[in-house]
């Protein structure tokens, strides 16, 4: 073809296939190999697959069967599964907790600085240099932020070093550009942050809550965020309903694809579930409840995430999937199952992230692999 074609055209037509005729395609020639893993198309063809509707996934996490499953599923009326997703067996790392997604990207994370970057759609992944955090000891924890820089088109993990004592500490960012970590200079405000808390990339940051205690004893929650483009902290005030209350009641999640969503549990009085959304990002005044529901058995389902629709995804009845209309309260089983509190929920779209530099997941049997032989280290 490119004997008739010009390589402009070629590259029209590539951008708009599938990722996995792609990955097939680079055995037709040199050229189209060159041409699939040029960065530069890597990052086209993930703008145009954004683009369309039709190519947006929802990735399911599940444990079932002493084993932890990756699906992908059509966000149609059918829920119709997509394809079952095949874990990476890596060395001797066989069990992963995962710490976000983005743009077909899986960051995992193995101890407290063991990870991976993984494309599932492509079976390639890279393990990140092990980092240099001297302040991490008996006296501090860490959390943890994965998201995309689209200024310079970059995937990067944020690492803050937390102590006990309620200070966040220090703050590390790794970079897959520059395969390198580096000392974050900015000065997080005077928040603390529960460990082991999820976070959630939303509109080019990191976000957790967060909280001060009061002279009181009490609370004043936020939501702290982390911009990982400008590396400045910024602060996002919650519903004044949300802002004293207990942060072990209160957890955050993805709105749409640029916003958050707050839920709320409360077991004062039979258990009790809210969830406000912020409709447009960084204004406190569109803060919307938009889901309350009582159960006095105490068997109120956990909120996994939103469909394109609008409709929310629920795990219900002790591991079933379900989806709720928000508008009329109808509830639909969607037939799957997990063990309880093991179902977990994100967006996803297929990409050719990482084929010019990852390693290939179903060929690995020994020792783990980097982007390339060099490890460098926080300074």
């Amino acid at each position: 073809m490119s004997d008739y074609l010009p390589v402009e055209v070629i590259l029209e037509i590539l951008k708009r296939l599938p990722v996995k005729s792609l990955v097939k395609f680079r055995s037709v020639c040199k050229t189209w190999n060159s041409l699939i893993c040029n960065p530069s198309f890597i990052s086209t063809h993930l703008q145009t697959a954004l683009s369309k509707p039709n190519t947006h996934l929802l990735l399911l996490r599940c444990f079932k069967n002493y084993k932890e499953n990756y699906f992908l599923h059509l966000d149609n009326d059918d829920f119709d599964e997509f394809k079952q997703l095949h874990f990476p067996v890596i060395g001797c790392l066989r069990c992963f907790i995962e710490i976000g997604s983005c743009n077909g990207l899986v960051c995992l994370r193995q101890d407290v600085l063991n990870f991976i970057f993984w494309n599932p759609s492509i079976q390639k992944y890279i393990t990140l240099p092990k980092p240099s955090i001297s302040c991490l000891d008996d006296n501090a924890y860490s959390i943890f932020g994965f998201g995309f820089d689209s200024r310079t088109n970059d995937y990067k993990l944020l690492i803050v070093a937390v102590e006990k004592a309620e200070t966040l500490r220090e703050a590390y960012l790794f970079s897959l550009n520059e395969n390198s970590w580096k000392r974050v200079a900015a000065i997080s405000p005077y928040y603390a942050i529960e460990g082991e808390i999820s976070s959630t990339f939303a509109n080019g940051a990191v976000h957790w809550l967060a909280y001060q205690r009061r002279n009181d004893g009490g609370f004043r929650n936020m939501i702290l965020g982390f911009d990982i483009s400008s590396d400045e902290f910024l602060v996002i005030r919650l519903p004044e309903s949300l802002i004293d209350l207990c942060p072990m009641d209160l957890s955050i999640m993805k709105y749409e694809e640029s916003s958050i969503a707050v839920l709320k549990r409360d077991w004062e009085d039979g258990e009790q579930l809210e969830m406000w959304i912020m409709k447009e990002y960084g204004v406190v005044e569109s803060w919307t409840k938009a889901l309350h529901l009582t159960d006095q058995s105490g068997r109120l389902p956990r909120v996994l995430g939103f469909r394109k629709n609008g409709e929310v995804l629920l795990e219900v009845d002790s591991g079933e999937m379900a989806s709720l209309d928000l508008n009329c309260h109808q509830m639909e089983h969607l037939g799957i199952e997990a063990e309880s509190g093991f179902l977990f929920v994100d967006s996803y779209v297929e990409s050719l992230v990482l084929l010019d530099k990852g390693v290939d997941a179903g060929s690995v049997s020994g020792a783990s692999h980097s982007k390339d032989s060099s490890d460098s280290d926080a300074s």
